[in-house]
């Protein structure tokens, strides 16, 4: 809004030609989704009490007894904080920015059916995996085809640290799309059971697709990088900004001890965005490293119901995901926390110096 009403008068007054820039406008969607975020905090986790949105706590895990209650769906103050910081300083008639903050709202819009059943029925069991897989797949099929049929669509796949060979997948860039996008939306989803744990890598991860996304949007930064040059795709870059605010500002009552969760309905639309990015930025396979944390996560999962299932009853964890492993090991949630934030940035850095490496 500010983008469409003030740069018209940069002829008149110069000094609103900054308004033209996307990394002065990032900066102030970052400032201003976390402003929004710190005094929104208060009144709306007040609110969340009042109506009697507390979270459900697994039995198995005896450490979270005493977080039984905490307010929880702190995603929509997520998605809140970021629209309206968007709305204010980015080019709303760029089709990039809208399509991204649909994958946004569709994932969360899942993530809240499954947190409103969650309530409804005063127990950890929301809507059935097949509905919420079905609504994940709709929301991601909608947004790759809507980038599928787009001029500047590139269906190539970049290889890290190849530069010769980016195989064209053509028609099945499309549900390859969708594969990316509800992978890292349940990943997240599945990192989500600490104070903290998940929003902290995945405001990293946010940051490191800003830069993506910002040199993929600028003609000769992508050719120095030999990476493809999509244009328009740089104002996403205040997105992304924007989400690194709101992620702050989140954190900010979610940190140990949390007096917010963020429920399905933001870890679903975090992580499906953070697929989106990465099909947007051409750098699908470094959302692996980017989001490596995730991916262990996940994997800790998988690999535990498949040792469970082939050894007839024995676990290779004590519990999955792995961050429940450590907490019944006796490491501290904080420890846990902390070291799991370190790893993400750790990560962030060797995503960023892949970039370069190609």
């Amino acid at each position: 809004m500010l983008y469409y009403f003030l740069v018209p008068l940069v002829g008149e007054w110069t000094a609103l030609n900054v308004f033209r820039y996307i990394t002065f406008r990032s900066l102030g969607a970052l400032i201003t989704a976390l402003v929004i975020s710190v005094l929104l905090g208060p009144r709306f986790i007040a609110w969340l009490r009042r109506v009697k949105c507390g979270q459900y706590i697994h039995e198995d895990v005896t450490a979270h007894a005493a977080k039984a209650g905490t307010p929880t769906m702190g995603g929509i103050m997520i998605i809140f904080s970021l629209g309206l910081s968007l709305l204010l300083w980015a080019d709303m008639t760029n089709a990039y920015v809208w399509q991204t903050f649909f994958v946004f709202v569709g994932f969360g819009a899942v993530g809240l059916w499954d947190d409103l059943t969650k309530l409804r029925h005063h127990e950890n069991r929301g809507i059935s995996g097949r509905a919420k897989m079905s609504g994940q797949c709709l929301v991601a099929l909608v947004a790759m085809w809507l980038l599928y049929i787009n001029d500047n669509c590139d269906t190539t796949l970049l290889i890290p640290f190849v530069k010769e060979w980016t195989p064209d997948l053509g028609i099945f860039y499309v549900p390859f799309g969708v594969f990316v996008m509800v992978a890292a939306s349940n990943a997240v989803n599945l990192t989500d059971g600490l104070d903290g744990l998940a929003i902290g890598p995945t405001i990293v991860a946010s940051a490191v697709f800003a830069i993506f996304i910002y040199v993929t949007g600028n003609a000769r930064l992508a050719s120095y990088l030999l990476v493809p040059y999509v244009p328009g795709i740089g104002e996403v870059t205040v997105f992304c900004a924007a989400l690194v605010g709101a992620g702050l500002g989140f954190l900010w009552f979610n940190a140990y001890p949390a007096q917010v969760f963020m429920g399905d309905v933001g870890s679903l639309s975090l992580g499906g965005v953070l697929g989106y990015l990465a099909l947007l930025s051409k750098q699908e396979l470094v959302l692996a490293v980017v989001g490596g944390l995730f991916v262990v996560e996940t994997l800790s999962v998988i690999m535990q119901v498949g040792y469970f299932r082939w050894t007839g009853g024995k676990r290779l964890f004590r519990m999955a995901p792995l961050h429940h492993h450590f907490e019944l090991k006796g490491v501290p949630e904080s420890k846990i926390i902390i070291r799991f934030w370190i790893t993400s940035i750790l990560l962030a850095l060797v995503a960023l110096s892949m970039l370069k490496l190609r």
